[in-house]
């Protein structure tokens, strides 16, 4: 019996957990004999994070501190652009926000642009909206809550500006909302975010930390807004909704410009790095960012139990069954074990040129 990318997908209705990268737990269950530590190139995390500063035994003692909540907000504003810190929502983790910026608008038409992130379909499904799935914001026709992941995952697609800004004045004639969910706009140029154009009151944006800073299982995230929508959010979301901790690091992590600067030199070399094992064992990129590449080939599922025998754990699409999405290696031993399994694939004969 072969093991499947659909095997780990679970089929008892919406209140099931959504299939995403990170989950060893799947990968151990799919491939119980393969070699460990398993590689994990299932997501687009950052595999060298940001080191993390020693903290306090008091840190964790302690509710958070207002006062650090303030300073995390007003750093946040100046990294990522938006006009104070009064524009600013910080949450443990964007995923959590997805749901309450979805409720921002009355129940009605949602459109959600596809391929994407599934979550964002569901919150909206969760806030009452009808779902459709779109193309491009071309045809969101009459929805009042429209959902762009920018860059998009999984093949890195990135809207120009101006057309997200022209559909956010549409939305507003009609009461609508647009929200931009910027996870990985960290690695792509700052003129294309929309944090500062939020205060138009219509736009939401999400950022992530944890993507970028490598620091996923700190959780940490944020939401750009209008300062009376930030506020709503904030309520929902309570009093001491970031930890001590995560208060800290982030602080600390998004100010420091030089380490900054140097990721994301670093990850444009590995990106390339990727690229190269990939192309050589015959394999399409059709997109992606520089923490992922996505990749089509008719020989994807063959592929995805050859890398799962050898301990690398990718992305499989159930939905689509000739794609494959590849995070970052994020050591020596972790790129020569890639390198080596995709050589022996290509040994194999089983690799498909696309």
């Amino acid at each position: 019996m072969t093991a499947s990318a659909t095997d780990m997908i679970p089929t008892n209705g919406e209140d099931e957990p959504l299939p995403h990268g990170g989950d060893l737990g799947a990968a151990r269950r799919l491939f119980p004999g393969a070699p460990e530590p398993f590689i994990d190139l299932s997501t687009g995390i950052n595999p060298n994070p940001y080191p993390v500063p020693r903290f306090s035994a008091e840190l964790f003692a302690r509710l958070p501190d207002p006062a650090a909540a303030d300073a995390l907000a007003v750093a946040a504003a100046r990294a990522y652009g938006a006009q104070s810190a009064a524009h600013v929502v910080s949450a443990p983790g964007t995923q959590i926000l997805l749901p309450l910026v979805a409720g921002l608008v009355r129940a009605g038409r949602a459109a959600i642009l596809t391929p994407g992130y599934s979550e964002h379909a569901r919150a909206a499904a969760f806030a009452g909206h009808s779902v459709k799935a779109v193309r491009g914001i071309e045809a969101c026709g009459d929805a009042t809550l429209v959902i762009v992941a920018n860059p998009n995952n999984p093949d890195g697609r990135l809207l120009p500006r101006n057309g997200l800004l022209a559909l956010a004045k549409d939305l507003r004639g009609r009461g609508g909302v647009l929200v931009a969910d910027e996870a990985f706009m960290d690695v792509v140029s700052p003129s294309a975010s929309l944090a500062g154009d939020v205060a138009c009151g219509n736009v939401v944006v999400l950022r992530s930390f944890g993507k970028f800073f490598g620091l996923a299982g700190l959780r940490l995230g944020f939401a750009l807004a209008a300062p009376a929508t930030a506020a709503r959010l904030s309520a929902a979301l309570g009093p001491w909704a970031v930890s001590g901790p995560a208060l800290a690091a982030g602080a600390k992590a998004i100010a420091d410009e030089a380490w900054i600067e140097r990721t994301g030199r670093r990850l444009d070399k590995a990106a390339q790095r990727l690229d190269t094992i990939l192309s050589v064992s015959g394999l399409n990129i059709i997109g992606g960012t520089t923490l992922f590449r996505l990749v089509q080939t008719p020989a994807a599922s063959a592929l995805f139990q050859h890398l799962g025998r050898a301990g690398i754990w990718v992305r499989a699409f159930p939905d689509n069954a000739t794609w494959l999405r590849f995070g970052l290696p994020g050591t020596k031993r972790d790129w020569q074990r890639l390198d080596g399994a995709m050589d022996s694939f290509r040994q194999s004969g089983k690799a498909v040129c696309s």
